[in-house]
């Protein structure tokens, strides 16, 4: 990006005292005009100005010019050109979210799983520089989206999660686990799995203590989100004639253990009773994982000091040659 900057910015506070010099060389001409009288001026009216009256007021104005571009060239004006180079350190992150059909319930609006996916993708669309998975899990698990850079596909693959997916239960120890596999062959400096579930650990073939032991080997940290509201919640169920009914149900979250995946690990639990605690929730995590971005600033100055100086010569040259020529008898 080219950018015009002055050497020495101070020498252009001279360029105020060129109206001093149009208010004296006005002043000054008023002041030497000869006045004389004449008893008729009919017999000029066919004569106009000669060509040394034409140039006289030239001097002047040739005159301010020089002072203007010297001016400048003292400054010496001079351009940039600036270079930024941009390097970031981003952070593979893979989210493993619980789509078993207790997520359905609507202690969150519009349920826990659509609320869950909202905030999810504000989040990957507020980290640009990093790359981000996708891990869904309820009696087992699968990785809906690999660990990419490319979050446009990656929020399309959002669109396509929803509870029933998969066998129903909760398998967080397979949930983790899973994550951790997408994320051991990364070689980013900081890898994060944020784990949301809503439930207990009651299905898979992996314990959640086994999958934060490979957590911790991989130097990955874990994010735990407990959700659902305390106390009791509405969750959906079909009766007899297949219409959807709704029945309020004891919410029953394993804090202890989320806390302790959390803790081994490096990370945090967090508990979402409602949706302004979820978006909370992962605004902090926001703040806690940044991304390191360096701005290396590359600059070259070219000097243009010339061109003034030269405009500044041939304005001063010119009035001496009209001065000396022209107008010698004159002034």
């Amino acid at each position: 990006m080219m950018e015009l900057t002055f050497a020495h910015p101070k020498f252009l506070f001279l360029l105020a005292l060129v109206p001093l010099f149009v208010f004296y060389f006005i002043y000054n001409r008023k002041r030497s005009s000869a006045a004389f009288s004449l008893p008729s001026l009919q017999g000029l009216s066919a004569v106009g100005p000669g060509l040394k009256a034409k140039l006289l007021p030239v001097l002047p104005v040739l005159r301010t010019l020089g002072f203007i571009a010297l001016v400048i060239a003292l400054a010496r004006p001079q351009k940039s050109l600036s270079e930024k180079e941009v390097t970031t350190e981003g952070i593979d992150i893979v989210l493993s979210i619980d789509v078993s059909g207790s997520m359905l319930a609507l202690d969150l609006k519009p349920d826990r799983l659509e609320a869950s996916k909202n905030v999810a993708k504000e989040f990957i669309e507020g980290r640009p520089t990093d790359r981000i998975g996708l891990v869904v899990f309820a009696g087992e698990s699968f990785t809906q989206c690999p660990i990419t850079t490319d979050h446009s596909v990656l929020l399309n693959l959002f669109e396509d999660v929803k509870s029933g997916l998969i066998e129903d239960g909760t398998a967080i120890g397979m949930g983790l686990a899973t994550a951790i596999s997408r994320l051991k062959e990364s070689e980013a400096k900081s890898k994060v799995v944020i784990l949301m579930t809503d439930g207990v650990n009651n299905a898979g073939y992996i314990d959640p203590l086994t999958a934060v032991e490979l957590a911790k080997a991989e130097g990955i940290r874990v994010y735990t989100v407990g959700v659902g509201s305390r106390g009791t919640a509405p969750y959906p169920y079909r009766d007899a004639f297949g219409r959807t009914m709704y029945q309020n149900i004891e919410v029953q979250i394993d804090e202890e253990l989320l806390q302790k995946i959390a803790t081994e690990t490096g990370g945090e639990y967090f508990r979402a009773t409602n949706n302004e605690k979820l978006k909370e929730i992962y605004e902090a995590i926001d703040q806690l994982e940044k991304s390191k971005i360096n701005v290396a600033s590359f600059e070259s100055k070219s000097e243009h000091f010339f061109l003034f100086a030269f405009m500044a010569l041939i304005a001063f040259a010119l009035e001496v040659l009209i001065r000396n020529t022209f107008l010698r008898k004159l002034i």
